[in-house]
């Protein structure tokens, strides 16, 4: 590994997005790039890859553009519940927060779990009580409600199913986590999602995306990976680590984050993507879906972003 050697890939979610407006495509390509442009300005600066991947995941939550933190989908009774985790590769501790309802910064709160306390998870209204104690600003619920969300939730209810984030029920499928995994400068490898989970979903619904080992994963001794998809796939097959513990001398996370998504479409039909950093500092990426709203930089890569796995205006080959 040279020295100075740094990489950051985010994710704004994965799907099908045939015939997403112009507006929304340049809202997705440049809340990706303004995450990504200060993501790398603090790796150069010699941040830890713990602080990146929190500090990327905050602006993808200020953005409502994205299915977290302000924006996230609603719930069958009218609610956001978001859902977030973060993991540090170098010691392999996490924070993980479950069914937040009224602070913005999930991943933030998730942060405090895993620095502040004993535990890697806190659930609802003990989350909610941790967040407030934390001296987290409370938001009254509607506050990450917007108009966006409140329409798809009525088109959502009124085709009486629930949808994966769809910007138009009956064409669009997106799943809408978003997150992060950088390597920094001293080889350490963190990773990290935040979510409002599925439009339409049941009250208490919990997905990949704060479960260690399904919706994140990092180890420094093989690879940080930040998944986004079907939940409930996600966590039947334990993915991110699958993808993690594939990384090795003569597979790397190109190839490991490809074999994943295929075992993930092999054992259950699963509909998703996941972005990965191995130990070396190589980007892995890849989907089972259309679509994967992604961005990546780094000391060996020119900064771009993508909406297709492959990172090239065409359909994944899977």
């Amino acid at each position: 590994m040279k020295q100075g050697k740094y990489a950051l890939i985010i994710h704004g979610g994965a799907g099908n997005i045939t015939g997403l407006s112009q507006e929304r495509h340049d809202a997705y390509v440049n809340g990706i790039r303004e995450c990504l442009e200060a993501g790398e300005k603090l790796l150069k600066a010699g941040a830890s890859s713990i602080d990146v991947v929190e500090a990327c995941v905050n602006i993808l939550e200020n953005n409502e553009v994205f299915n977290a933190g302000k924006g996230s989908v609603i719930n069958t009774e009218g609610e956001v519940e978001m859902d977030s985790a973060i993991m540090n590769g170098s010691d392999l501790k996490a924070g993980s927060v479950i069914g937040l309802k009224h602070y913005k910064n999930p991943i933030s709160v998730a942060r405090q779990v895993m620095d502040k306390t004993e535990h890697v998870m806190l659930a609802c209204d003990g989350a909610e009580e941790f967040a407030k104690s934390a001296g987290f600003k409370y938001y009254e619920n509607d506050y990450f409600k917007t108009e966006f969300r409140i329409k798809q939730a009525e088109e959502a209810k009124k085709a009486g199913k629930t949808v994966l984030d769809v910007s138009d029920v009956k064409k669009n499928k997106k799943m809408g986590t978003v997150g992060a995994v950088a390597f920094d400068m001293n080889g350490n490898i963190a990773a990290a999602t935040s979510t409002g989970g599925i439009a339409n979903k049941l009250k208490g619904r919990v997905g990949d995306s704060p479960i260690i080992g399904a919706g994140i994963y990092a180890n420094n001794q093989y690879a940080g990976v930040s998944a986004t998809g079907y939940g409930e796939q996600f966590l039947r097959t334990v993915v991110s680590f699958y993808a993690a513990i594939g990384v090795n001398s003569t597979t790397k996370a190109p190839a490991a984050a490809k074999k994943a998504m295929t075992y993930l479409k092999k054992v259950v039909n699963g509909l998703g993507g996941i972005i990965m950093i191995d130990k070396y500092g190589n980007i892995g990426k890849a989907a089972t879906s259309e679509n994967l709203i992604h961005g990546l930089v780094g000391s060996d890569y020119e900064l771009y972003v993508s909406l297709a796995p492959n990172g090239k205006n065409e359909l994944n080959e899977l």
